[in-house]
């Protein structure tokens, strides 16, 4: 019997390892450790995490690397990215987007596709850019958002980032909304705060959302009631493996000898002359990953990261 008051415990999670990616659509509301959570909570995973942070206001793609994944969520990290968003002029916002509070208000002037098409270039290519205050970028140690909410001074200094598209897709009296392909470490809140700087009204982030993020670029995202919704067989078919996240990087087969010792972190000699010099993956004979190597100029092959990814038997 439960007396009046007693707190009911909630059932402990049976967590499991996993491995593999999900391709999933953020919410918008929801900060991206949360919806992280939310799926690892679903999926039973021991150990996850996602390849770039969308503020809570975005929606899109955001790939969850569970399990063995993990390790390759730098290299997703470092992908190119796109994005669809929408810009409101005349306002700006602490947080250069409508989660944060109104600094300043000034009147938009008249607007025309010339017009605005002739100031896109500036931001194409290569570019300095100055993240947001209100960022996920650390300064000694803690992310600058936190020192921006207790009301200290932050210094963002620029850095160089690289646009590699920026479309008006359409425009209104006081809005626009664009298309951005970029590189990694690109705020798209900084774009539109200094696209509205240059027109000299201000502007702010409305909407904004994730379209795809290399390898990835015709995604098929899941949502998260989706998700919640499906039964646990069919929740673990979303899974792709984790040898998805690695498509177009430089590859090397080995054989059931290399591969082991590959596999206990010896190093290879002289195994991929064939190749480039730099980074590539090495798979079994079965096309199953084993890590990500460094290859020298000789072909000979240094271990960088093995996967020790669980036998889907392990899943249940």
């Amino acid at each position: 019997m439960v007396r009046h008051g007693q707190r009911i415990a909630k059932p402990r999670v049976a967590w499991r390892p996993l491995d593999g990616i999900l391709l999933l659509d953020k919410p918008t509301g929801l900060s991206s450790n949360h919806a992280l959570q939310r799926v690892r909570h679903l999926l039973r995973a021991e150990k996850g995490g996602h390849t770039g942070s969308l503020d809570p206001l975005a929606t899109g793609l955001l790939p969850i690397c569970l399990g063995e994944a993990t390790k390759i969520a730098g290299h997703l990290l470092g992908g190119r990215k796109a994005y669809r968003t929408v810009a409101r002029l005349g306002v700006e916002t602490d947080t250069c987007d409508a989660d944060g509070q109104a600094v300043a208000n000034r009147p938009v002037p008249d607007l025309d596709r010339a017009r605005l098409e002739a100031l896109l270039p500036e931001w194409r290519g290569r570019i300095r850019q100055r993240p947001p205050i209100y960022s996920a970028l650390k300064q000694g140690g803690e992310p600058l958002y936190a020192k921006a909410r207790r009301g200290e001074t932050v210094e963002v200094g620029e850095r160089e980032v690289e646009i590699e598209s920026l479309r008006l897709l359409d425009f209104g009296p006081d809005w626009l909304a664009l298309e951005v392909v970029c590189g990694s470490g690109t705020y798209i809140r900084s774009l539109v705060r200094d696209l509205g700087s240059r027109l000299g009204c201000g502007a702010h982030v409305i909407e904004l959302r994730r379209l795809w993020v290399e390898p990835f670029r015709q995604p098929q995202m899941i949502e998260l009631d989706a998700l919640a919704a499906l039964p646990e067989a069919q929740r673990l078919a979303c899974l792709l493996p984790l040898e998805a996240g690695l498509v177009g990087l430089p590859s090397l087969v080995l054989d059931a000898a290399d591969a082991a010792r590959l596999a206990h972190g010896q190093r290879l000699p002289v195994s991929a002359a064939h190749l480039a010099p730099g980074e590539a993956v090495a798979y079994d004979a079965e096309a199953r990953a084993i890590g990500l190597v460094e290859i020298d100029p000789t072909g000979a092959v240094t271990p960088r990261r093995i996967f020790r990814q669980s036998a889907p038997t392990d899943h249940a």
